[in-house]
């Protein structure tokens, strides 16, 4: 069994700093999966000399859930590895429970490992994992794939966070297998076998299905730069095949959103944009803004008038995220908000530096109005507020273009 090690191990090396001094956050559930990823990221994290930090999410859908905690936490114990139990409280939605679970799981997970200062979060999915998604996209479902290496998917709390999945190549009988050679026992949840929900049906189908390989596609090389929230891409980088897929993150990234754009509407901006003709489009809340030799994609300042682009009351030592675009920390009490509107009430200065803006990018840049006056600090030489664009790093991430856990 030691070739399962190995393979898992392959994907901690290649995706992991030795070097760093921050924690990598491992999510345990007590289920097999979860339990051998543990278990081989303990021994990798030994080697090595990283932390580990094991974070378990109480859902209090099963009578037995605090048990299944008190199990997860016993085995970090064991481990010596700090151990932080995490739980999604609150009313339960009747329809779409196991989406709604799935994204309170990752929220939770992400304020944890931000605040322990983690960057990667471990999951223990499987290559059954993947062939489930797999079969429930065939039934229709929107099920995205499971991929070794990707952001977080929730936004703005996982801002940053990357999921490692390093046993995606291995299959969950033969950990259990490993798990059972060792001596090791695991958590059953009854949900998994429950016909009500698409996952439990998909997966006696998915675990008849032969050995498969976890593609993980080679990302097109942009070359783009960030000015203030604005991504400009070559348009000659936007052709067939990955450009499309592309585009449609640049849109999100730049929006400020989670949602994707709808497939339909993203073909055809994707086959828009393969000419060289001038072109302006709005989609998943950004303008996109094309002439032969570029395209400029940021957040649509028409969103204020639909409901977007909502006001943010931030207090002295809290670091907000504004329109899911911008971090910013202030030394005094202020409120956020689009410039549009009140761009005349910036100091001269800024205004004139707001004239080197996209005129339609300048209406959804952050104004901080407070006792002091307006002002907008991405364009202040000296502002008290930090404020850090998340565009940039958030298209790299979702794009594929950050292939390992960050340094700094």
């Amino acid at each position: 069994m030691r070739g399962l090690e190995d393979r898992a191990r392959a994907h901690l090396d290649r995706r992991l700093s030795t070097s760093r001094a921050r924690p990598i956050a491992v999510a345990l559930s007590g289920g097999g999966d979860s339990l051998a990823l543990l278990l081989m990221a303990d021994a990798w994290a030994h080697d090595v000399g990283r932390d580990l930090l094991v974070l378990s999410v109480d859902h209090q859908l099963n009578p037995a859930s605090s048990a299944w905690i008190a199990a997860c936490a016993e085995t970090a114990r064991r481990l010596g590895r700090p151990f932080q139990a995490l739980t999604w409280s609150g009313d339960k939605p009747v329809r779409g429970l196991p989406a709604a679970a799935r994204a309170a799981r990752h929220r939770l997970i992400a304020d944890a490992a931000r605040q322990a200062g983690a960057v990667v979060i471990l999951l223990g999915h499987t290559g059954d994992d993947v062939l489930e998604a797999r079969r429930m996209r065939d039934a229709g479902a929107t099920t995205p794939e499971p991929r070794t290496w990707a952001p977080s998917p929730v936004w703005p709390e996982g801002r940053a966070l990357f999921l490692l999945r390093p046993l995606l190549e291995l299959r969950r009988a033969e950990l259990r297998a490993w798990l059972a050679e060792r001596g090791e026992t695991w958590i059953e949840d009854p949900a998994n076998s429950d016909p009500r929900y698409a996952r439990a049906r998909a997966r006696p189908l998915a675990a008849e299905d032969p050995a498969h390989s976890v593609a993980e596609g080679q990302p097109l090389e942009l070359a783009f730069e960030e000015q203030l929230g604005v991504l400009t891409v070559a348009r000659t980088e936007l052709g067939e095949g990955e450009g499309e897929r592309f585009v449609g993150l640049a849109c999100v990234c730049a929006g400020g959103g989670s949602r994707p754009p709808a497939a339909s509407s993203l073909a055809r901006l994707a086959e828009s944009l393969r000419s060289d003709a001038p072109l302006t489009a709005t989609l998943a809340g950004a303008r996109i803004e094309a002439d032969k030799a570029q395209v400029r994609i940021f957040r649509e300042a028409g969103e204020v008038a639909r409901g977007g682009l909502a006001p943010l009351n931030l207090q002295p030592g809290h670091v907000g995220v504004w329109d899911g675009r911008f971090e910013l920390d202030v030394a005094a009490p202020c409120v956020v908000r689009p410039l549009a509107g009140i761009a005349a009430r910036l100091p001269k200065a800024q205004q004139a530096r707001l004239q080197t803006i996209p005129r339609r990018a300048r209406g959804a840049l952050p104004a901080i109005v407070s006792e002091g006056g307006v002002s907008c600090p991405l364009l202040a030489a000296d502002s008290p507020v930090r404020v850090r664009s998340l565009v940039g790093d958030r298209f790299l991430a979702a794009a594929g273009l950050i292939p390992r856990e960050p340094d700094s």
